[in-house]
């Protein structure tokens, strides 16, 4: 199992948050996987850019390597294209930001970790944990 982690969890790591440190850890101790979508790489390193913060700039650049970073093939920008659609047709648009980090979950089989469900929920297809709110003993 693969989890891909969205921008929210990455700068709760980041921030030690505790709850988040300990399901990252109980995943790993399971044997799963983790990627960082393209689009949430771009969001933290902007804010890297935005907002100097060299320690945790290291951190992430620790994550980075230790996991892997995604493409953006061809088949997640045509299910994004297509998730944009549904949604538009259901009159519940969400970002594209949002859009293109769960259409890249969605074609590789991920399960996206988000402390946003509220938008994400309205992609049926992609599947998300929300760490932050179901922390497990």
């Amino acid at each position: 199992m693969t989890y891909a982690l969205d921008t929210n969890v990455i700068f709760q790591l980041l921030r030690k948050n505790a709850d988040i440190e300990k399901r990252f850890r109980q995943a790993k101790d399971m044997g799963c996987s983790f990627a960082i979508p393209p689009f949430v790489y771009y969001e933290v390193q902007r804010g890297f850019w935005l907002n100097a913060a060299p320690e945790k700039e290291r951190m992430f650049e620790h994550i980075c390597e230790a996991y892997e970073i995604g493409k953006m093939t061809l088949d997640v920008w045509d299910n994004a294209a297509q998730i944009y659609a549904a949604l538009r047709r259901r009159n519940q648009t969400i970002e594209d930001a949002d859009i293109l980090i769960a259409a890249f979950c969605v074609v590789n089989s991920y399960i996206l970790v988000t402390h946003n469900t509220r938008h994400f929920e309205r992609v049926e297809e992609l599947a998300i944990e929300d760490w932050a709110s179901t922390v497990s003993s």
